[in-house]
């Protein structure tokens, strides 16, 4: 008896460092596992960090596609203004070949000759007015607003604007 007993002690004992290898194995395993899930959720947070900063940066991406379309089209629409205002500059000129001076004249003072002409008969308007009201004995302050209103500032407005801006843009 003390035979078998000391066999299947023997035995158990042979069978002890595998079974506590098991145990061993078992508990490195658990731990990696441990370390895998922690690793995991650190890169889970990571990519979530990640994805909000790759989310802003192609947010501000886009924002930069959008101005610099809108750029784009501003620069294409000048473009095609100068474009347009070149060939209305070439027409003209083209216009005046084969003409007499005297037409060329005529053309280039139909601008100012309107301008003075609106400018004269404003002038000429609110003068006579002027003269008829300061007669008839009307208040000086009351007649300037009358004769000074807006319709009359900016009709005259509109014949400076007319004169100088078509000046100013034909250059």
């Amino acid at each position: 008896m003390l035979t078998l007993l000391s066999t299947l002690v023997s035995f158990l004992m042979g069978g002890l460092p595998k079974i506590l290898d098991l145990f061993q194995d078992r508990a490195d395993k658990s731990h990696e596992l441990k370390l895998a899930q922690m690793q995991t959720e650190r890169e889970m947070q990571l990519a979530a960090a990640g994805y909000a900063a790759q989310q802003q940066i192609e947010a501000i991406k886009l924002d930069e596609i959008k101005t610099q379309t809108a750029s784009d089209e501003r620069q294409a629409l000048i473009g095609a203004q100068q474009s347009e205002i070149q060939a209305i500059y070439a027409h003209d000129t083209s216009l005046n070949e084969g003409t007499s001076q005297w037409m060329k004249d005529f053309r280039a003072s139909v601008r100012p000759v309107i301008t003075y002409g609106f400018f004269f008969l404003l002038v000429g308007i609110d003068g006579v007015l002027a003269y008829k009201g300061l007669t008839s004995g009307v208040d000086f302050n009351a007649l300037a607003d009358q004769l000074w209103d807006n319709e009359t500032q900016a009709l005259f407005a509109s014949i400076i604007a007319f004169h100088f801006g078509g000046r100013a843009f034909g250059k």
